[in-house]
């Protein structure tokens, strides 16, 4: 079966501790459609309590069960209705991908003060002032879980920098500690060195800081049992923290745990070879080259040269490290990563994820389920987002699921118009898809002699007639105009 991953939320997700049980309960449509793993978003408390999405961790030993910044429940439900949830996926046959937050930690309990020194936040190499004493929010002692779970507390040496300083500017501040000189070591230059990102920055050169979430994510699986794990941030941590840790983990829980990190790079695709690389293969990325190719393109419309939709991307040079997305939280309309694949180009850009062999597909929530909500633009004014369901999405899931296979060939020979037929297997019939950013149009396309005769019937249901594959193998398929069409055989 192929296998197909949902981001089971956005970032303007409904609360009111709703999500896992929508999650619990639509189990049994995911598992029609073929979706095999959901991702939930951070699952412990966050300095935002009920309020937050999840990006800003507090306790990750609070799954929603403590009374902890102002709220027993997180966003999404309680410890209780997590359990639930995925125990009911994957009693379905669904995965469960956890979402592992290990940069930063918000929302002390305490100040401390310690020794610090400014940085130029466009180059965080450049100390713009000298040591000096700041106090922040660095201690965490979790008053409302106390020392259950875990005895660890977190001071000022668990952190290599902060943002706040009492009676300071806003800024970037270093911690002086006793676990390394300057910042951890990262793959590129940005920023100088880009480990700090927000909030307490985690210091994982801390042989402590380590053990404890070694433990942690030991802890956190024998909770909820994930399948996999999504890596938040990753490009502002070191490649050799995340390796440790996922080699702790798969060693701790004897499964082998798919994961895949953030890398967020658009356009920048030796960057995502070289931390790959870094990491030894131990992690997949999602490929946000192509997720940039497919913003491009749908907002260049015709002009875009569909022939090179793959080009520079990481599908195309590493398919068996390659998650594949069409938008995410970050990239959907008033984020700060606002990149959305217009409406438009969606079915096509899911037809590429989808039907192809090359990369693990990952389909967003509001494309399945829609969404709605209101958010401040740039000039800081309200804006009010609707997201539609994709056009013919589940369609397009279910094709994956049942004709998606076998030997693929690709008709990449018009830059407006494109296709591909898989030929299937024992198991599975084949078909041809084909893509068009402008004119409705025909490609004669090869399915092979083994369909000769055989009578092909447009899956998503644009055309009500039938295409007879010839003596020699050869089909002529239609696509409308700006769109995309799936052919499989009748019977």
């Amino acid at each position: 079966m192929n296998p197909t991953m949902i981001q089971y939320f956005h970032w303007y997700s409904e609360g009111d501790s709703k999500l896992y049980d929508d999650a619990k309960n639509a189990a049994p449509y995911l598992k029609d459609l073929g979706i095999t793993a959901v991702w939930f978003p951070p699952s412990y408390k966050s300095a935002g309590g009920g309020f937050s999405v999840g990006y800003d961790p507090y306790d990750l030993f609070d799954l929603g069960e403590f009374d902890q910044k102002g709220t027993v429940n997180t966003k999404y439900g309680s410890k209780t209705q997590l359990l639930e949830a995925c125990k009911t996926l994957q009693e379905n046959g669904i995965s469960v991908i956890a979402d592992i937050v290990l940069n930063h930690k918000a929302g002390g309990d305490e100040t401390e003060k310690f020794h610090a020194v400014k940085v130029d936040p466009e180059n965080r190499q450049q100390n713009i002032s000298d040591p000096f004493e700041i106090e922040s929010y660095t201690k965490f002692t979790f008053p409302g879980r106390g020392e259950k779970y875990s005895a660890f507390k977190w001071n000022f040496q668990c952190f290599s920098g902060v943002d706040f300083a009492k009676d300071q500017e806003e800024g970037i501040y270093q911690i002086v500690n006793d676990h390394g000189d300057g910042w951890d070591k990262m793959i590129a230059g940005e920023k100088g060195n880009y480990d700090y990102l927000m909030y307490n920055d985690i210091e994982h050169r801390s042989p402590f800081v380590r053990e404890e979430l070694n433990a942690w994510g030991k802890w956190y699986h024998d909770q909820i049992h994930f399948d996999g794990v999504r890596l938040d941030a990753v490009k502002h941590q070191s490649p050799e923290f995340y390796q440790e840790w996922l080699h702790t983990l798969r060693a701790n829980t004897g499964k082998n745990i798919f994961a895949v990190g953030e890398y967020w790079a658009p356009g920048d695709l030796p960057l995502l070879q070289k931390y790959i690389d870094a990491t030894e293969g131990s992690m997949s990325l999602f490929d946000s080259s192509l997720h940039h190719q497919f913003h491009e393109a749908s907002l260049a419309g015709a002009d875009f040269d569909l022939r090179t939709i793959f080009d520079d991307t990481l599908t195309q040079t590493n398919p068996l490290l390659s998650v594949t997305l069409v938008d995410n939280h970050d990239t959907q309309p008033l984020q700060d990563l606002e990149a959305p694949v217009e409406k438009w180009f969606k079915p096509l850009a899911y037809a590429l994820i989808l039907l192809r062999q090359e990369g693990y597909p990952c389909i967003f929530y509001p494309d399945l389920f829609g969404a709605h909500y209101t958010d401040k633009d740039q000039a800081g004014n309200d804006q009010e987002i609707f997201l539609d369901k994709v056009e013919k999405i589940e369609e397009l899931l279910k094709a994956r699921q049942m004709f998606a296979y076998g030997e693929q060939h690709d008709y990449f020979d018009d830059a407006t118009s494109l296709g591909w037929t898989r030929l299937g297997n024992e198991e599975h019939a084949g078909c041809a898809v084909v893509l068009s950013n402008k004119d409705s149009s025909v490609k004669p396309m090869e399915m092979g002699i083994q369909y000769a005769g055989r009578s092909f019937y447009d899956f998503l249901g644009w055309y009500p007639e039938k295409v007879i594959i010839n003596e020699k193998g050869l089909g002529q398929f239609p696509v409308p105009a700006g769109n995309v069409s799936v052919w499989v055989p009748e019977d």
